[in-house]
């Protein structure tokens, strides 16, 4: 009896072992777990971090990660609307936002990965084939202008509508309708790149060269303008210059002149023959040479003061 009692004792204290073993659990901080009974779902999920209760071997824990997940696509070759063919990879984040949705809906998240790949891809392409290459390939914030001069391929006179931002907000608006039906919240899409294919990428080198030729033959018509117009300005402004240069020089001249007449007309004046005689003294020096000949009439002033010289 003794024995029975101590079998009983010892199976006590395994059931009790065992039921706390299997009977509670611990939830980590950024997980959540679903109780499943004999593999349905079992009441509400639990969200909150800490020590909780099931029941031992009939329920079991499906646990899911809390925090924000991220979804890689695969680049895909996609046609836009101008039929240009194009390489986008894209990329996004997501969360489980019903736990028990999730389970019954996807289980794992390596269903969830698939089923974001087919929401996410069929409306990337969807967009894509709506939109124009430039809204795909600009950012929200450039302008038409911008993308004329930094860009190969531009759309002369079409207003830009969306952007690359803008259509990553379209397909996330339009994606984030289909998820939560699978307990998924789709946080963000994000176009991570856009590449043309090779049949495209040369054309675009060529007209980028082209564009950049064009861009460099108006800036050296601009700045021959510019030059034209600085010479033209240099060269007014020098004849002004010169102009007024020689107004000045031809005023000084005249007043000195003015003044020099002035001064021989008083000198003059006050002993006309003294000045007379000094004057003809100057011709002799300027006309007469070592070999100089003279030819005089009688009543010549030169004569008349070589006559008085000589005495007669």
């Amino acid at each position: 009896m003794k024995q029975i009692a101590q079998f009983f004792l010892v199976g006590l204290v395994l059931l009790a072992i065992v039921v706390v073993y299997d009977g509670f659990f611990i939830l980590e901080e950024g997980k959540q777990v679903v109780i499943t009974q004999f593999g349905a779902p079992v009441g509400d999920p639990v969200t909150d971090a800490g020590l909780h209760f099931k029941m031992p071997f009939v329920q079991q824990v499906e646990v899911f990660e809390k925090k924000i997940l991220i979804w890689d696509g695969e680049p895909n070759q996609i046609p836009t609307n101008d039929k240009t063919y194009v390489f986008i990879d894209v990329t996004a984040r997501w969360r489980i936002s019903n736990a028990l949705k999730f389970l019954q809906a996807v289980n794992n998240e390596t269903r969830a990965q698939s089923l974001l790949s087919d929401i996410i891809d069929g409306t990337v392409r969807d967009m894509v084939n709506k939109n124009d290459l430039i809204e795909i390939i600009r950012s929200s914030d450039w302008s038409i202008n911008t993308m004329s001069e930094t860009t190969a391929i531009s759309t002369i006179g079409i207003r830009p509508k969306n952007g690359r931002d803008g259509i990553s907000n379209q397909v996330r608006e339009i994606a984030s309708k289909i998820t939560p039906q699978y307990g998924i919240e789709l946080i963000d899409v994000i176009i991570k790149r856009v590449n043309y294919i090779d049949s495209v990428r040369l054309k675009v080198y060529d007209r980028m060269i082209s564009e950049r030729k064009r861009i460099a033959a108006e800036k050296r018509s601009t700045g021959e303008g510019q030059k034209a117009e600085i010479l033209g300005t240099v060269e007014r402004k020098l004849k002004e210059i010169i102009s007024t240069a020689n107004l000045e020089a031809v005023t000084i001249k005249g007043k000195a002149d003015a003044e020099a007449t002035k001064i021989y007309g008083e000198a003059y004046s006050q002993d006309p023959d003294f000045y007379g005689f000094q004057k003809t003294l100057e011709s002799y020096a300027k006309i007469i040479g070592n070999n100089t000949s003279l030819v005089l009439s009688s009543d010549s002033d030169l004569y008349r003061f070589l006559k008085s010289v000589s005495g007669k």
